[in-house]
């Protein structure tokens, strides 16, 4: 048990780090190609802020654990609203948001979440199922390549050095998804749990620690709203493309303790933070009403309420 837990911490650490290292260096062979930086950050960086959640959800289909990616991608997205944005009202105190949510972004978000939650009733997530995610995701990605500034002035070198990293950092995204999918097998089996329960709780967690970080940095800066985008834009990639992708290699199983608890509840907070946003404006006690709601899905999904 402490073996698995051990491997757990480190190659989902792996995964994590293996996963920045690979977007950056990708980015920059994207601005090499000639690729213009916009389509580069609405596609390349975007999905680089879940790649963790794509790495180890197509892995888990792999390895036949598919139930793994249900919870992963349910969890993920709960903890975004309630725990990083909730964390990140508290910190910001009071976040006034400038651009127009309410046009297309909000509803997008919404139309994610209620499109996951009508394809996953059944208890399972088809190939013919996946295509309409990615078909959702490509609507996002044209949305966001038409709607998005060029960065500009930015020149970016990709020299042997970045080859490497690029190449080896792919490698260790592989390996260390294949043990974090491996490690969560384990320890559901050792502790009777189901694997997507874990998923659902500390690989969700885990993989959501990135954007953990840079919310709550932005928020102490002054700019929570970069706090709300990000977690916008991950979680309409989770629900339309992590699941989607890992659907085109096998079924994807949606158990009934995520289907009768945590998926209604990812809908609820979907709806939340669409409430709480569309004012443009969000205070420090909707924020702690959001980590309340998180501690709330953690003691039931884990058995304690």
């Amino acid at each position: 048990m402490i073996f698995w837990v051990a491997v757990f911490i480190l190659s989902l650490g792996t995964l994590i780090k293996s996963s920045d290292y690979f977007t950056g260096s990708a980015e920059k062979l994207g601005i090499r190609l000639g690729l213009p930086h916009f389509i580069v950050g609405v596609t390349v960086v975007a999905i680089g802020t879940s790649l963790p959640e794509l790495a180890s959800s197509v892995a888990a289909v792999a390895m036949g654990s598919p139930e793994i990616v249900a919870g992963n991608v349910v969890g993920s997205n709960i903890t975004n609203i309630f725990l990083i944005i909730g964390l990140s009202g508290i910190v910001g105190k009071k976040i006034t948001i400038q651009y127009d949510l309410l046009r297309v972004d909000l509803p997008l978000l919404i139309a994610s979440a209620f499109m996951l939650a009508i394809l996953a009733y059944d208890g399972s997530f088809s190939i013919a199922d996946g295509v309409i995610s990615i078909a959702g995701l490509a609507v996002y990605l044209g949305y966001a390549v038409t709607t998005a500034g060029d960065g500009g002035g930015r020149s970016e070198q990709f020299s042997i050095k970045d080859a490497v990293v690029l190449a080896g950092s792919a490698i260790l995204l592989y390996l260390s998804a294949e043990y974090t999918v491996r490690s969560v097998v384990e320890i559901s089996h050792e502790l009777g749990v189901g694997a997507e329960i874990i998923a659902a709780t500390a690989v969700a967690l885990g993989t959501s620690l990135p954007e953990l970080s840079v919310s709550l940095m932005a928020a102490r800066r002054g700019k929570s709203e970069m706090a709300i985008g990000n977690i916008l834009g991950s979680n309409i990639f989770n629900s339309f493309g992590v699941t989607g992708i890992s659907a085109l290699f096998g079924t994807v199983i949606f158990p009934e303790t995520i289907r009768s608890f945590a998926l209604p509840l990812m809908v609820v907070a979907t709806l939340l933070y669409f409430f709480m946003t569309q004012d443009r404006q969000m205070t420090r006690w909707e924020g702690g009403m959001l980590v309340i709601f998180y501690v709330y899905y953690l003691g039931r999904i884990l058995g304690f309420m």
